[in-house]
Parts: structure tokens; C-alpha cells; sequence
């Protein structure tokens, strides 16, 4: 199976491409501060690291690898769960994949994901996951085998998508794109060389210092309170968390507010509700009292959007048009399957987050959606917004950074490298390696490899080198392989 394409000037033609190993490994790490979201305070976690071996048409092989956070209580929040059984979820869900895609006859990377898409979920449906858990098994060997292919033919992420050496096209995935130019719609794509950092407000951080004690201080040289990330890194967007408390959530904000205001430039948030809000009344009445307060006067002024205020077992079941006539209202936990943007959409949501962890495929076929909507009701009418799943250093960031930099999307949620210290828990000579390989993005502090932001701002233009994103590999021998799930 071929495809014709373009990237750069050169030609690039998909192939089918068959998978003849996958290596699933982990390894456990700690957060340097505490991160509440919704209902989970996470002080510590595991990634999960694929590596994937594919044989090319030409009989030549080639690895490729991604990387990901085993997350508690965000695929599947249901509290009869433990933290330990939701990434037994996960472990099952990279193993029905592995099973799909190992079985598979030769096919094009995208026909890969997409032929095996209803399976995946069929199959994680029989074995009680929810679609979001499905997918990251899918999500995570898509990557591993984009990169796998892209190193084999010497190119970067961003030329192998804007040339489709991937097989990107009109699939029964998603019927509604079917009229759409996809071949012209990817080469249009135009990745950057910098990105800006939205920096996540979590409801524990400390707001100031006298929201700490000294005992209670990390002092590992990396900013701890709002004030000193302001400070240090000169954002200009952030991501203020709400926890479903109207009173308590209206007080926060104002002491956020209280920070935010006083920076030298202006600035720009989003409100994530994190699913902390019954319905759209429920939100209404957070967004009215913020509106009356006279100490959020510009913070409310700077909000781009509210992502997922509803929880998930509701938020499609009725319109949003009321709370989306104050500001656009957007989808993440809720995106679970390929048609739940275009579900929203007809209940009046705006936009849907793009997340490595969901699949990138389907990051793409959403922006395409986007541009095929606004081409009919206005340009900015409907967006893909960047949002983080504490990405880690090295690929996991890596990855995700080059996709919604390929999308277009300006600025980007980033909290793995304020949670977590750099390449804390990995060896030191893989995060030298990184460092050498991406002297842009990292930079050694204190004796530490860790992000660099300037200004607000990630230098990003290594990334456009072979493969996906990263001219360095983790250390699997430093690594867990991963055990079989116990699940169901």
C-alpha cells in the first residue's frame, strides 16, 4: 500500500510496515511537590516506556519507542477502584493492543491505529474499560511505531505527517471527514521552533509564602510558590484548577489573582473544572459569583476557555450553550472516543483538548474537524487546546510538545517539570544524553538536567530531528519490565 506526499520538498510515500515486537517496560518516580486535580492528590507514580520493533516493506527493521504516565483517577475516576487497579487498566489496555497490533497484517501506520480502533474498544468494553483507558494502549504503540518509521526514513515527526508518510486518510473512523482534503490540510501544517508554557495551578500549590512553613519547604533550587514561578519563568499563560466549591474556589482565585496581576505584562488563563461540577447550573453559579467579585475583575477578563467543568457521565447528556455564551466551554475527560467532539459539538462545546495519552491520530482528525467547521461557521469557532498528563523529561514531553506544535496550538499546559525534578529517578548519563541530544529544551541547573523556560517560553527547534521528537533513547535496563495485568 502506497501514498503519495510531500514534506520539504521531498517525497515520501506510506507503506505498510508490520510489527514484530513490543517491549513494555516501567519504572516507578516522585513528585517534588504534591498535585491535587479533581478528586486525587498525587505524590507519587509510574511510567510506562514502549519500545516496538517493525519490519518495512524492504525487509529492513527499525525501533522506535514512547513513554507515558500510568495515571490513577483520570481514565477511570470511579471511587470503587483503587489507585494500584486503575494502572492494572492501563497495563491491560497496552496488552489488548499489543495483541491487535502484532497480529495484524502489514498495514500503513494509520491503518493500523484506525483498523483495529473498533476492536480495541470492543474488546476494552468485554473487559470493563472505559473508552479514555482503551485508548492509551493504541495511543502509546502509535507513537512507538511512527517513530520507528520516521527513523527508517531519515525523517522528523513534522515532515513525516505534512508528507503523510504515516497513511493519514479518509477512514469509517471518522465518516464526517470524508469530504475533507487531507493530503493538503497535513502539508499545510506549520510547526515553530518555541512554544509558550501554560503553567499549571494545582489546588494544593502554595499561592505565596506564607502558604508554606519551613518545614514544609522542598529548597531544591526550582521555584515553590505562584510568586517565585512567576518569578523565575515569566509565564504568560496559566491553568488555574478549580475543585467544586463555589466559595472555596472564588477565594483561591482572588489570591491567585492577587499574584497574577501584579506581573509586568499581561496574561492569559484557562479554568479546568475537572469534572468537579454536576452540571452546567452548577458551573453557572461558579462563574457568576467569580464575575461579581470585584478582585477578579481581570483575571476573569483573561479566560480563554473552561475545560471539562461537568463530570463525565453528564457532560453529554445535555447543552452547554448557556455557560458557552461567557466563554467557550471545552471537552477532556469526556473525549473518550473518536465521535465525542462531534457529539459536543451539537450540545455547544468549542473545543477538545489534545493529549498524547488519548492518541495523536486523534488529535489530528480533530484539528482537521476544526478546520472543516470553521471553514463553514468562522474561523476560531471551534480549537484544539494543548493539555498535559504530567509529561515527564525526556520522551514523553518530547512527543507531546512536537505534536501540538505541529498542530499549531501557540501555548501548551506543562506541569511535569514543575511536579517532578527534571530527570529525577532516572540514571544520570540518560539525562546528559537527552541534554546533549536537546541542549534547547534542557539546560543543567544545580547539578540537575531539567526544562528550560525563558520567558515563558520552551525552545523547542531540536525536536525536528529523525523520529519522533527525541535524538536519544531512554535506559530500559534501568527500567521494570512491565508485568502482566491483573485485570479484570
Amino acid at each position: 500500500m502506497a501514498m503519495n506526499g510531500m514534506a520539504n520538498g521531498a517525497g515520501l510515500n506510506a507503506e505498510a510496515v508490520s510489527v514484530e515486537a513490543v517491549d513494555l517496560f516501567e519504572w516507578p518516580y516522585r513528585l517534588r511537590l504534591p498535585f491535587r486535580f479533581g478528586v486525587i492528590t498525587v505524590t507519587h507514580g509510574r511510567q510506562a516506556v514502549v519500545r516496538v520493533r517493525i519490519r518495512l516493506a524492504d525487509g529492513r527493521t527499525a525501533e522506535g519507542m514512547a513513554a507515558e504516565a500510568l495515571a490513577a483517577k483520570w481514565f477511570d475516576k470511579s471511587p470503587g477502584l483503587s489507585d494500584a487497579q486503575n494502572l492494572e487498566q492501563l497495563r491491560r489496555s497496552l496488552e489488548i493492543a499489543t495483541a491487535l497490533y502484532r497480529d495484524s497484517r502489514p498495514r500503513t501506520p494509520f491503518r493500523l491505529f484506525a483498523d483495529h480502533y473498533a476492536e480495541q474498544q470492543a474488546e476494552g468494553a468485554r473487559q470493563n474499560l472505559p473508552p479514555l483507558v482503551a485508548s492509551y494502549g493504541p495511543a502509546l504503540l502509535d507513537r512507538a511505531v511512527a517513530d520507528a518509521l520516521a527513523r527508517a526514513r531519515g525523517v522528523n515527526f513534522y515532515q513525516a505527517v505534512r508528507g503523510n508518510l504515516f497513511g493519514i486518510e479518509a477512514h469509517e473512523i471518522a465518516p464526517d471527514l470524508a469530504g475533507f482534503a487531507l493530503p493538503s490540510f497535513l502539508r499545510g501544517l506549520a510547526p515553530s521552533d518555541r512554544i509558550h508554557v501554560r503553567h499549571t495551578v494545582g489546588l494544593v500549590d502554595p499561592i505565596t509564602a506564607a502558604d508554606q512553613t519551613a518545614d514544609t519547604r522542598v529548597e531544591d533550587g526550582l521555584p515553590e510558590t505562584l510568586e517565585e514561578v512567576v518569578a523565575t519563568y515569566g509565564h504568560r499563560y496559566y491553568k488555574l484548577k478549580v475543585g467544586g466549591n463555589v466559595a472555596a474556589d472564588v477565594d483561591r482565585l482572588a489570591r491567585i489573582a492577587g499574584v497574577l496581576d501584579f506581573q509586568p505584562h499581561d496574561y492569559a488563563v484557562s479554568l479546568d473544572g475537572n469534572e468537579q461540577y454536576a452540571d452546567e447550573g452548577a458551573v453557572l453559579e461558579l462563574w457568576r459569583a467569580m464575575a461579581a467579585e470585584p478582585r477578579l475583575r481581570r483575571l476573569v477578563a483573561s479566560i480563554l476557555y473552561i475545560e471539562q467543568p461537568i463530570k463525565r457521565q453528564n457532560a453529554l447528556s445535555a447543552p452547554v450553550t448557556a455557560l458557552g455564551a461567557a466563554r467557550p466551554v471545552i471537552l477532556d475527560e469526556s473525549d473518550g472516543e473518536l465521535e465525542s467532539f462531534p457529539t459536543g459539538r451539537s450540545l455547544g462545546y468549542r473545543g477538545v483538548s489534545s493529549k498524547n495519552c488519548k492518541g495523536f491520530y486523534k488529535s489530528i482528525l480533530n484539528l482537521a474537524r476544526c478546520r472543516m467547521w470553521n471553514a463553514a461557521e468562522g474561523e476560531g469557532t471551534y480549537f484544539l487546546s494543548a493539555e498535559d498528563l504530567t509529561t515527564q523529561a525526556g520522551l514523553s514531553v518530547q512527543q507531546d510538545l512536537a505534536l501540538v506544535n505541529l498542530l499549531g496550538l501557540g501555548h501548551v499546559e506543562r506541569n511535569g517539570h514543575h511536579f517532578i525534578d527534571g530527570f529525577a529517578g532516572r540514571p544520570d548519563g540518560e539525562a546528559q544524553t537527552f541534554l546533549a541530544a536537546h541542549p534547547d529544551l534542557y539546560h543543567e541547573q544545580s547539578g540537575r538536567v531539567r526544562m528550560r523556560i525563558v520567558e515563558g517560553e520552551a525552545m523547542i527547534g531540536s525536536l525536528a530531528c529523525a523520529g519522533f521528537a527525541s535524538a536519544a533513547f531512554p535506559t530500559v535496563e534501568a527500567m521494570e519490565p512491565m508485568k502482566k495485568a491483573e485485570w479484570p
